[in-house]
């Protein structure tokens, strides 16, 4: 009895020893670590559709024109809420790639309705809409540190996944590569949100230049 348990815990230390030489171990860590970063991805990017409605609500008590755009932005924020992406789903390209098109299309409208507040002076000085500006900027800014943890979890995952010997590990296992964010998105997460506003609603315009004289009559 004794050899076949001494014989069923060298079996076990082997395994152990074998999974850990073939970076299971690591490849595991690896496949964790991706999660929680898309897990806080996610949160970040729900913080973000959370506020769209209270912004719209205070900017349509003021925008007398440009509708469209208010109908953009809540179009686009309910394109996002439809379309998810759970960590399991992070292999199909395809699915990321619809998510980050869905979330391209809300900051763009977001964008657009931040340019044409500026023609709105009472609107700028609104202390709703300026309290709800200040959340916005925060929100873009930890969805822009969110998103580069996770590109570089998945950038380290993808290593394991690809090089020898946790390739064969992997393909034993059924651990594949992820998908990341695009090129043209992994170089806007260094980029600032551009959201800004003038504390100034009524500062003036400058005058136009004056036009030049006639020349004299010959």
């Amino acid at each position: 009895m004794n050899i076949f348990r001494w014989l069923g815990l060298s079996l076990v230390v082997l395994t152990a020893s074998v999974l850990s030489g073939c970076g299971y171990n690591s490849i595991q860590a690896a496949d964790e670590q991706v999660k929680a970063a898309w897990s806080e991805v996610l949160n970040q990017y729900q913080r973000r559709a959370d506020l769209v409605p209270q912004l719209v609500k205070a900017v349509d008590a003021y925008m007398t024109h440009e509708r469209d755009v208010l109908t953009q932005v809540t179009e686009a924020r309910s394109r996002v809420g439809s379309v998810q992406i759970t960590a399991d789903q992070l292999e199909d390209p395809a699915a990321v790639q619809r998510f980050q098109e869905a979330q391209g299309q809300l900051t763009s409208a977001l964008s657009r309705l931040i340019a044409v507040s500026e023609n709105y002076p009472q609107l700028k000085a609104d202390g709703l809409f300026r309290d709800l500006q200040v959340q916005l900027e925060g929100t873009e800014n930890r969805i822009s540190v969110a998103r580069g943890r996770y590109v570089q979890s998945v950038q380290a995952y993808n290593v394991l996944v690809r090089q020898f010997p946790g390739v064969i590990t992997a393909k034993i296992f059924g651990y594949a590569p992820k998908a990341n964010f695009g090129v043209a998105d992994e170089a806007a997460i260094s980029r600032p949100p551009e959201i800004r506003f003038s504390n100034d609603a009524t500062a003036p315009k400058p005058a136009p230049a004056p036009a030049p004289a006639p020349a004299p009559a010959q």
